[in-house]
Order: structure tokens, then C-alpha cells, then sequence
């Protein structure tokens, strides 16, 4: 059977917008993404955050760096009863490492997570802030996507509540 998925973007949905964020102290979640996302995994969907880091391409942080952030922001979501099924993240930049099929508006990582867990694309959501965020839910026949203002996720389960879902 396939399962349905809520997409997030991550810088601008997940977590306050900062430049090339790659450190703890500098990670501040958007308010409301922890009652969205509960809102979506109480409705049976995976939670699975895609993200552009072109800042390993570029040099301004490590792959490492990348992979303790994401272990932190996790871990804080577990402790909210939130499971995140998957981070994926493209760490290229054409100028940097050439073209690749997993930089949004590229759909590859949710065709790669589609793949890894049986998702039913059309039955899932996507959030992002950005054009390219879209363009990609729209390329993998995602069946909601939804563009929001960067760091501006508080308002949206409302609209969600009320009107979408």
C-alpha cells in the first residue's frame, strides 16, 4: 500500500531563513512547523525534509557539519513525538559541481524518496518558499504545493485546517 508524504523545504519552512546556516546556535525553527508537522503525521503521512545545501558545494561548510545539524534538528523533533522519515539534501551548485538531478527545481529528491518509501506523489504535500521548491513538487505530479512566505509557516495549518485539508 502506498503512503502518502508532507515534503518540507528547510531553510524558510523548517527553520529561521540564515545564509548558508550550518551551525547549532544558529538554528532557530519557524514557529508552528512542530504543530504542522504533527497536524500531517496525525493524517498518516511521512514527514520528509528536501533541501538544497549548495554551501558544502561552495566550501562554506562540510558534509559533517551538514549531518550534525540535521542529527540536532531531528533530535528535536523526536522530542516533540514528531518522526522524520528522511532528510534529503543536494549538495551541489552548478557554478561549483556541475548539473545534477537532485537541485530543486530538479524533482529528484522526491522521485529518490518516492522510491524508498512507496509514496503515492499525488496523495502528498509539498511546502516550500521558493519558486524552485514548487517546481519541483509540480515536476514529481506532487498533488499539493503549497508557496509560502520565507519563515511564515504559523498561519498556514490554519489555512490548511480550514480550507485544503
Amino acid at each position: 500500500m502506498q503512503k502518502k508524504a508532507l515534503f518540507l523545504d528547510r531553510d524558510g519552512v523548517v527553520n529561521i531563513e540564515k545564509n548558508y546556516l550550518y551551525k547549532i546556535e544558529d538554528f532557530e525553527f519557524c514557529d508552528g512547523i512542530f504543530e504542522l508537522c504533527q497536524y500531517f503525521q496525525n493524517r498518516g503521512y511521512l514527514i520528509i525534509i528536501i533541501t538544497n545545501q549548495s554551501g558544502i558545494a561552495r566550501g562554506y561548510y562540510t558534509h559533517r557539519d551538514f549531518e550534525t545539524l540535521t542529527n540536532f534538528m531531528i533530535e528535536a523533533f523526536n522530542k516533540e513525538g514528531i518522526k522524520i522519515s528522511s532528510v534529503k539534501y543536494c549538495p551541489h551548485h552548478p557554478d561549483y559541481s556541475g548539473v545534477c538531478n537532485c537541485r530543486k527545481p530538479s524533482d529528484g529528491m522526491i522521485i529518490s524518496s518516492a522510491k524508498e518509501f512507496n509514496i503515492d506523489l499525488e496523495s502528498s504535500v509539498l511546502i516550500g518558499d521558493k519558486i524552485s521548491d514548487i517546481e519541483a513538487g509540480k515536476s514529481a505530479n506532487i498533488g499539493l504545493n503549497c508557496l509560502i512566505k520565507t519563515n511564515k509557516v504559523k498561519n498556514l495549518l490554519k489555512i490548511i485546517k480550514k480550507d485544503i485539508l
